[in-house]
């Protein structure tokens, strides 16, 4: 899964392909996975510049609180929140509600 060649926003666009439908995580928990900690703004960087990598689900990763704080990288005005609430994942204010019962960490479900 982590091949040295590869680069690390392929690296996230690999971890981003695998989120489960109805199901979000966040640019840190997806950093944490790649042993990159404290590099939860690349994923940020990398996953505004997925817009043009259809097979990515941008729209399932958020900030921690589960803020949609990349909802302006989307075309539209509210479409991030559209695509989430389409797969049931409801959100109020810019923000996953329940975001625990949502969350999903890559930690846990790869290993």
């Amino acid at each position: 899964m982590k091949p040295e060649n590869q680069n690390f926003f392929e690296r996230v666009y690999d971890i981003a392909r695998l989120i489960p439908y109805g199901r979000v995580t966040s640019y840190g928990a997806i950093a944490k996975y790649l042993g990159a900690a404290r590099s939860a703004r690349m994923v940020g960087w990398a996953m505004n510049g997925s817009g043009l990598k259809e097979d990515i689900p941008a729209h399932r990763v958020v900030n921690r609180k589960g803020i949609l704080t990349g909802k302006h990288h989307f075309q539209g005005t509210n479409l991030m929140q559209q695509l989430l609430e389409s797969e049931g994942i409801p959100v109020k204010d810019n923000q996953i509600q329940d975001f625990d019962k949502y969350f999903w960490d890559p930690a846990k479900a790869l290993g």
